[in-house]
């Protein structure tokens, strides 16, 4: 038998993997979100906040997914 991975240990991982990923979404959505209000909409703040607003939307879809997949699966464990 190889090394116990314990259920702990997957679910930090998991927890340290839904934070970057909430960060990369949220500045990426800044960023698209800024490109719009300067391009298309006269520099107004609304894009900025929709645009943030969706990156985390979506890096807390995922997160929320991979989670109840680790804890669905620990249950069945045991």
């Amino acid at each position: 038998m190889g090394i116990p991975i314990y259920v702990e240990d997957e679910i930090g991982k998991k927890w340290d993997r839904c934070i970057t990923d909430g960060l990369l979404k949220f500045s990426s959505g800044l960023l698209i979100g800024g490109l719009f209000s300067v391009l298309f909409f006269k520099k107004k703040r609304w894009p900025l906040l929709m645009g943030s607003g969706f990156g985390v939307g979506m890096a807390y879809s995922n997160c929320e997914k991979d989670l109840n997949a680790t804890v669905t699966a620990a249950e069945k464990c045991l």
